[in-house]
């Protein structure tokens, strides 16, 4: 039987960093504000020179080096952003010619902050079905393209980044099972309503959310999904060694943690000096903890996804 496994992690992070202090400055807002609310005290934000594809670059090089993998070996690419560089060709395809590389299948998996959890089951599925050997998985955001910056209620909230991770196919498990579900009928409590038509932008291309709506309805599925995960993994919660949520809020991390009997020193929290950074949050925050030595070989982490949509899902995987 093929299963595949994680083999390598990397992370992007562009170089300039936002603290509150500078919101403070020029909105109705300060750190004390942002922190009480979101715990988030700072974030990175991409030089206009920076896209999507960009920074996926640099994380996926170093996913590459973890993994002692070449470009050239993988035979799957997926990007999972909400932020492409253009409305086509796909971001996965401008990183695949950045990469060097030129025969592997290449797409864009879009599915908002949820977006890396579904990329990895799809990544999974491939593998398993056994079509691909080697994977590429991203998640890549630059969310500061569309926030309106006047706004307090959503621009203190977001950051761009990207993460990655190399999977391979392997005869012993290592993603044990993957859930994943969506209710459209919630789009319009987070969301963009724009697009282009014309030359022109048809709606609004700023991000607009219902927070205390999307709070209750996240912690909600985020617990439901963990659950179903973790049975259709034929495990239970207590084998669970590192909870990483979408990093969206700290309170919304603390509170899905609490409602899963899980202890806070299995949390994974990285909002906090990321913000939200959409579908690279799971892989940047997964990246930052194997590379600090918390996460080791064995542990098994259980990765959320929960976005506009509304999506959300969950994966189990042993590293």
């Amino acid at each position: 039987m093929i299963f595949s496994r994680i083999i390598g992690t990397g992370s992007y992070l562009p170089p300039r960093v936002v603290t509150n202090a500078e919101f403070a400055a020029r909105l109705d807002t300060s750190d004390a504000w942002i922190r009480e609310r979101t715990g988030i005290a700072q974030r990175h934000i991409a030089d206009e020179s920076q896209a999507s594809s960009d920074l996926a670059l640099e994380a996926s090089r170093a996913a590459l080096e973890a993994a002692a993998v070449k470009a050239q070996d993988l035979d799957l690419i997926i990007v999972a952003t909400s932020t492409p560089d253009y409305v086509f060709p796909s971001t996965a395809c401008l990183l695949q010619a950045k990469l060097g590389v030129h025969n592997s299948a290449a797409f864009d998996l879009q599915a908002v902050c949820s977006g890396f959890v579904y990329a990895l089951a799809t990544a999974d599925n491939f593998i398993r079905a056994g079509t691909h050997k080697r994977a590429l998985v991203v998640g890549t955001e630059v969310f500061s393209r569309i926030l309106d910056w006047n706004d307090r209620g959503t621009c203190v909230l977001f950051g761009d980044g990207a993460g990655a991770v190399v999977l391979a196919a392997d005869a012993k498990p290592g993603l044990h099972a993957s859930v994943l579900r969506a209710d459209g009928s919630h789009a319009g409590i987070l969301c963009v309503p724009g697009n282009i038509s014309g030359g022109r932008i048809v709606g609004s291309p700023f991000l607009q959310m219902q927070g205390s709506q999307v709070f209750k309805f996240a912690v909600k599925v985020l617990d439901e999904v963990a659950r179903e995960t973790v049975v259709a993994a034929g495990m239970r919660l207590e084998d669970v060694d590192w909870l990483i949520p979408h990093q969206a809020n700290v309170r919304i991390l603390e509170a899905t943690a609490k409602r899963l009997g899980l202890p806070m020193e299995r949390l994974v929290v990285t909002v906090d000096h990321h913000g939200n950074t959409s579908a690279a949050s799971v892989p940047l925050a997964l990246d930052e903890f194997v590379r600090a030595g918390k996460i080791r070989a064995g542990h098994r982490v259980l990765m959320q996804g929960v976005g506009g949509g509304f999506t959300w899902g969950a994966t189990l995987a042993t590293m």
